[in-house]
């Protein structure tokens, strides 16, 4: 065989060789490129998909009822229930590294698109307050600080839930003192007009806490009766003329959740059990203690994990706010607020279902595994499987 000859048979074997790798190599890249854009999708657009759809609910001000003057301020408030941040003890640390990452990007992304100017949290912020040690408490609230991190502009309270602190039975002075140290402890914010009142385990109204709440409630009737009694309200410090808007963590008493509807509501089957007086809800002398001290124009709760609405009363709206977090709903959600002195309006901004994000990672897994099949030969292309079916079709 002639030298030429020989080089160029050589030649088209490296050729050939080199085809093949080719084709893994691109394989590989389209592959890659999928996962990547599956993982960009679920874990970070997903939550602007979603949350971009949420708008904050107009309210009635006194210049858009035909009246004279400058509006009333309004003030756009986020509320949020039962994170469940987990401990040291329970949950697994894939568990807990999974939730943590879903409610950090949805809030991130909240505050980004919505821009709210404070946010509520309604109890429950930790799942094991109520028996962790000092150095895993600290552990929990560093993880909180990195998840809720807000601008400085943006005010963040919470009120303590019996994860936070435990039921009435388990509190102490050291529970409580602490979470007060993490978060505000006023149970009184004023801004904008606006009076928020706000109760963490309602049963602390039996003991030494009810003279506060007395105290607190003096000093709002004060506020709206000040022109017919001065002389009882003295010469301090006056809270506006507003009726308040009463947060806490336990609901007022109801009987069950038999009323509530709505899609993010009590399944069918936890619908009618009854509620027991201080685990399930507030004691019915707790919650006509609330009613008739603090005279409040709306009450929002958390604790059942739920949605529900309820008027109590004199028609006093209670709205109770699912919980926050993956790990207690398949859709969690969140509520917006506009509020004025006088008006108030409320909206619920769903975040991404999970069942979603499994099922797009599923349909993401399932055509992966048959693009691999394909190109090792072990499938036919769907694509030239349907071609060749049409043209045995035509020839028939």
């Amino acid at each position: 065989m002639a030298a030429g000859d020989m080089a160029s048979t050589r030649l088209g074997a490296g050729q050939q060789h080199l085809h093949p790798l080719k084709r893994r190599g691109l394989v590989l890249l389209r592959l890659t490129a999928i996962v990547f854009a599956v993982l960009l999708f679920c874990e970070f657009l997903i939550y602007y998909l979603v949350i971009f759809r949420c708008s904050w609910p107009a309210v009635k001000t006194p210049t858009d009822a035909g009246g004279l003057g400058t509006p009333e301020p309004v003030l756009r408030a986020m509320f949020l229930a039962d994170t469940h941040l987990l401990g040291a003890v329970r949950g697994h640390w894939l568990d807990k590294l999974r939730r943590e990452w879903q409610m950090e990007r949805a809030f991130q992304t909240a505050l980004w698109l919505l821009q709210p100017e404070v946010v509520f949290i309604l109890g429950d912020v930790f799942d094991e307050g109520k028996w962790s040690s000092s150095q895993a408490w600290a552990d929990d609230v560093g993880r909180f600080w990195k998840i809720f991190r807000h601008p400085p502009h943006v005010q963040l309270r919470a009120v303590a839930g019996n994860h936070d602190i435990g039921f009435h039975y388990q509190m102490n002075t050291y529970k409580i003192k602490r979470f007060e140290k993490v978060f505000n402890p006023e149970r009184l914010f004023s801004w904008k007009g606006i009076n928020v009142a706000l109760e963490g385990d309602g049963c602390d109204i039996c003991s030494g806490a009810e003279a506060e709440l007395l105290e607190i409630s003096h000093r709002l009737n004060c506020s709206r009766e000040q022109e017919h009694r001065p002389q009882e309200c003295g010469d301090g410090q006056r809270l506006p003329a507003s009726a308040p808007i009463l947060l806490q963590h336990f609901p007022l008493y109801r009987r069950n959740d038999a009323n509530c509807s709505g899609e993010d509501a009590a399944p069918p089957d936890e619908k009618y059990t009854p509620f027991k007086e201080r685990y399930d809800a507030l004691s019915q002398e707790a919650s006509r203690k609330l009613l008739w001290w603090l005279r409040p124009r709306l009450v929002l709760s958390g604790h059942t994990h739920s949605a529900c609405e309820v008027l109590h009363g004199a028609g006093v709206l209670e709205v109770s706010v699912p919980s926050f977090s993956w790990r207690n709903r398949n859709n969690p959600s969140f509520i917006m607020g506009s509020v004025t002195p006088t008006e108030y309006a409320l909206a619920k901004c769903y975040l991404p279902c999970e069942d979603t994000v499994l099922t797009t990672y599923c349909t993401a897994a399932g055509g992966l595994v048959l693009l691999t099949l394909v190109h090792a030969g072990l499938v036919a292309s769907p694509f030239h499987f349907g071609w060749n079916m049409l043209r045995k079709f035509k020839t028939t």
